[in-house]
């Protein structure tokens, strides 16, 4: 019997966020995740389309923030921009900065003077 070359399936590699466009279509609710690289991440919520579009902006941010803290290991915070049009929505996504960071360890916590 011959085997097949298992192949490995490599980890799919996403740019930083930095844009959601949601959209509320027939068939759901459509996310375009843009990201800072030029890439787009396209896909469907798994929100009802007779739910409020309050719970899908909820549900994409949710997404984008879990996206971002596993493929990145950094927290973003979702800022949604008033509709243009019905049933349409942007966001812009701000990477959020440690406030209190740790001493490294070279200086074991002294300041310069």
């Amino acid at each position: 019997m011959v085997r097949r070359k298992k192949v490995r399936k490599k980890r799919l590699v996403l740019g930083i966020p930095k844009g959601i466009v949601l959209l509320g279509t027939p068939e759901g609710w459509r996310t375009s995740v843009h990201t800072m690289d030029g890439g787009i991440l396209c896909g469907r919520l798994s929100v009802p389309i007779n739910s409020d579009s309050q719970d899908a902006r909820d549900a994409a941010a949710a997404m984008v923030t879990e996206l971002a803290r596993d493929c990145h290991d950094i927290d973003v915070e979702v800022n949604w921009d008033p509709p243009d049009e019905p049933w349409s929505w942007t966001a812009h996504i701000t990477t959020l900065t440690a406030e209190s960071e740790p001493p490294s360890p070279d200086t074991a916590g002294q300041t310069a003077s």
